[in-house]
């Protein structure tokens, strides 16, 4: 352990020791960027940055777990990401799948797919409901896995599951309107019964969502933060949990 390394360990300690768990958010979504970028600064390809990535996940799950969060949406492919060319997007599926694989084998996490599976190659689908079937009795943090995702995607998917269901039931599109409203749409989304995100983590620089859970934000808290994902320490983390604490949620009031 150098004495950078020492610092970082010795302010992570403090940062933690001074954090209110009370305050903790309860609901954690991270659109995990950057992988590409942390591969090219060092020298790296970009499937070794996706898989750098992909073993970061464990490290924050278990940060997590030590701070009372009690779910975690970590978006790994976009909708749009499936339009990259079959020479990346095959390494990166891999990746993604060994990734499932992994945390259904930890023994501690409920794993859970949000996206739109049919998008998906067979043998992903196939890994992300064997993740799903096999963790169903876990109590430990609920994991989000956003393979596939889009929340442009999710709320067209949600009216429509919507406007199927009310077919099946005879009513009519006069009798839906009467009465549509947002608890409606939400009932049909991917999380549907989950706690909107409380707090959204976004690594690299980046200050967008892209799209990431553009209904359930609407109240969310942002934290920005300059390193990429494969770097992202816990002293990060910790430090986006101070942040969140500190703010003063007013949900529109």
């Amino acid at each position: 352990m150098n004495l950078r390394d020492l610092v970082y360990r010795l302010y992570a300690r403090r940062v933690e020791g001074r954090l209110d768990h009370a305050q903790v958010p309860k609901h954690i979504g991270v659109i995990l960027d950057g992988n590409r970028r942390w591969a090219k600064a060092s020298g790296g390809t970009p499937e070794q940055g996706h898989k750098a990535g992909a073993d970061k996940i464990q490290e924050l799950l278990g940060w997590c777990a030590e701070t009372d969060v009690e779910v975690v949406t970590l978006w790994m492919l976009s909708t749009d990401n499936l339009n990259r060319p079959e020479e990346q997007l095959v390494p990166l599926l891999g990746i993604i799948e060994n990734a499932v694989r992994a945390l259904a084998a930890d023994g501690r996490w409920r794993v859970n797919h949000v996206g739109t599976r049919d998008l998906l190659p067979a043998r992903t689908q196939a890994v992300l409901k064997e993740a799903e079937q096999g963790t169903l009795d876990n109590t430990g943090i609920l994991v989000n896995v956003a393979v596939g995702y889009g929340g442009r995607q999710e709320i067209a998917d949600a009216v429509r599951s919507l406007l199927l269901e009310h077919a099946d039931r005879g009513t009519s599109f006069e009798e839906l309107a009467e009465v549509l409203d947002i608890d409606h749409i939400a009932e049909h989304l991917y999380t549907r019964g989950q706690p909107d995100p409380d707090l959204v983590i976004r690594t690299s620089g980046e200050q967008r969502l892209s799209g990431f859970m553009l209904w359930q934000s609407a109240h969310s808290e942002y934290y920005f933060c300059e390193v990429h994902w494969p770097a992202f320490r816990k002293v990060d983390f910790l430090r986006a949990l101070r942040d969140y604490a500190a703010r003063h949620r007013r949900y529109g009031t």
